[in-house]
């Protein structure tokens, strides 16, 4: 599995395909992105690759934060310096808004380095994650579709409400899981299966078919999807008889 991206969601618009048909597509700017740290087996336990994405503002960052891209001089590390310890290399960066690890095979990849698009050329499909606009508090009909009660004769002023939840003497209570009104949206969504339709190498963009979850502005993570293509007909016709073909020989 190749190494994602981190982006941020531009917006979306259209495109024309070869065909003159047109494509919606969402606008994704991905990257370039620094590879502030690379996880090993032998010393956290599995293998990974954390990138980091946009700048951030040095005094808007904790020393932790600017420490982690870069060597600040501090009593410990001058204690492990005395003692012959090789200090931990740092992607010589600004600190980054939005950090996250890819569990990748760290072969290949230095600390320090930047990932651009150009690690999804070939790749036909991605998975889109990001976290979907805040709706606050919603009723039963914007967060579970409930079709609603009745505008007839007898029903006054609750057409948008739930109506009963509760059960009989016995229970006596409700039960969890029940559908109801509360808080909608703001929630981590992944986008599977997503289309590549272009790459713009030039201005780090990349053009998806269709909407990925977020506001325009909100952070995303891309990577190459994982799941399989839907097999065509004759494909499965070839599977049928060749199965059908073994169960005769036996």
């Amino acid at each position: 599995m190749a190494i994602g991206l981190l982006g941020v969601k531009v917006g979306m618009t259209q495109v024309f395909d070869e065909a003159g048909d047109v494509i919606p597509v969402t606008v994704i700017q991905a990257g370039p992105c620094h590879v502030l740290q690379l996880k090993t087996k032998g010393r956290d336990g599995y293998e990974a690759v954390q990138l980091g994405f946009r700048d951030k503002p040095r005094r808007l960052a904790s020393r932790s934060q600017r420490g982690h891209v870069a060597n600040i001089d501090s009593k410990r590390q001058k204690a492990r310096t005395a003692a012959g310890i090789a200090p931990v290399p740092k992607a010589k960066c600004e600190p980054q808004r939005l950090v996250r690890e890819f569990r990748v095979p760290v072969e290949g990849f230095q600390v320090g380095q930047q990932v651009d698009v150009g690690v999804f050329q070939g790749v036909l499909a991605v998975d889109v994650v990001g976290t979907t606009k805040g709706r606050g508090t919603a009723g039963v009909m914007k967060r579970h579709h409930f079709k609603g009660q009745r505008a007839s004769h007898g029903v006054k002023k609750v057409h948008r409400h739930p109506g009963s939840t509760g059960c009989n003497t016995f229970p006596a209570r409700i039960f969890k899981g029940r559908r109801m009104a509360g808080h909608l949206g703001a929630a981590r969504r992944t986008a599977r299966n997503v289309k590549l339709v272009r790459i713009d190498a030039e201005n780090n963009l990349l053009l998806v078919c269709g909407a990925v979850p977020g506001p325009n502005g909100g952070y995303l993570v891309i990577r190459s999807t994982n799941k399989l293509p839907v097999p065509k007909p004759e494909e499965k016709e070839e599977k049928q008889d060749q199965g059908a073909g073994g169960r005769k020989g036996k």
